[in-house]
């Protein structure tokens, strides 16, 4: 792995990025070179006080992305947006200045289905530049396809793939509880639905990263998105959903084989869930279940795999690479001594 200081430029701070930010300064081996985003009300502000660190860091955050990429920097923490097309500039803008990049673009962790042509261009670009770029998070990323393909290696045969995700919305920041619908008459989040701007993304991409790693063949793959309706008041810190409102999503996407599911995905994310938790089945030989009670916090691990696979991302091919390309990355606490291998015999 690397073994030297990592300069790192960070592109875009809402909640996400400012945790990522927080989470970086903890970590010894990276240095915050830059910062970037178009907000007025953070442009020209000190990094730290912007990322609720407390204190100034000396990085001023510009909104001019151009500039503070030439400036120079080993990866790029992107953190803009969801849809691939939406932000594919920023981060084709990325790899030109020859940096690797780390995404939470959820569209991006497995782009090749939905977007062919545009992960072609995102991949020649990166190879043609010498970096790598990946799209990854919590979910996708890691809880519904990459832990999902990680449990199969003790598997002699995989016959099909399941994974169910509850999560408790209510504990999750405002900007995630607005994107799920919570507090809308389920009439308004049906529209909204229909026009797309409700809906977690991610779990088509996930399905197909499962079925391609299982070596699975699909016919297609379906989702739907309907509304968890809420049987009780709730209120979060940042809202309040009156029973018989829209509480969240319930979204479940099948990977099908001549009309056979074989990698099936459930999200359960709503405010007031009970029952978080994650759970992955496999159907084989052997059978395989686990479950993670409570669930993956999706806020804390999604800032925590960013940064855990930045050292990964600076070793893996250049092009656009997947959570399947990159190796198993994981916690590395700052005092972890650095482990030197006897010579081979």
């Amino acid at each position: 792995m690397v073994n030297r200081q990592i300069n790192v430029i960070q592109y875009g701070l809402g909640p996400i990025g400012a945790s990522i930010v927080r989470l970086m300064l903890q970590k010894p081996e990276l240095r915050i070179v830059g910062a970037i985003d178009v907000d007025p009300a953070k442009a020209g502000k000190d990094l730290g006080l912007v990322a609720g660190v407390g204190r100034e860091l000396g990085v001023i955050v510009s909104s001019d992305a151009e500039k503070v990429l030439r400036g120079g920097a080993d990866v790029v923490v992107h953190t803009t947006g969801s849809w691939l097309e939406s932000v594919a500039d920023q981060l084709l803008a990325c790899v030109t200045a020859r940096t690797h990049v780390v995404s939470t673009c959820e569209e991006l962790s497995y782009p090749f289905r939905k977007h062919p042509q545009l992960s072609q261009s995102l991949d020649r670009c990166a190879a043609a530049n010498g970096v790598a770029m990946l799209g990854t998070g919590v979910n996708p990323g890691f809880v519904m396809d990459k832990l999902v393909l990680t449990l199969s290696a003790v598997c002699r045969r995989v016959d099909s793939a399941n994974a169910t995700r509850i999560v408790d919305a209510s504990k999750r920041r405002l900007p995630l509880q607005k994107k799920i619908g919570a507090g809308m008459t389920v009439e308004e989040f049906e529209r909204q639905v229909a026009a797309g701007v409700i809906k977690h993304h991610g779990l088509p991409e996930s399905v197909a990263m499962v079925a391609d790693g299982l070596g699975f063949t699909l016919d297609e793959i379906t989702e739907t998105i309907q509304p968890m309706v809420a049987s009780r008041d709730v209120k979060t810190e940042f809202l309040e959903v009156a029973a018989g409102q829209a509480a969240g999503v319930h979204q479940v996407a099948h990977g099908l084989h001549q009309g056979r599911p074989l990698v099936s995905l459930e999200l359960r994310m709503y405010v007031g869930a009970t029952n978080p938790g994650d759970t992955v089945e496999l159907v084989g030989d052997p059978d395989i279940s686990m479950t993670v009670p409570g669930g993956t916090h999706g806020d804390i691990a999604t800032a925590a795999v960013a940064v855990n696979c930045i050292p990964a991302i600076l070793e893996a091919k250049p092009g656009l690479r997947t959570s399947r390309d990159i190796p198993m990355h994981y916690y590395a606490g700052a005092s972890a001594p650095e482990v030197v291998h006897p010579a081979s015999c």
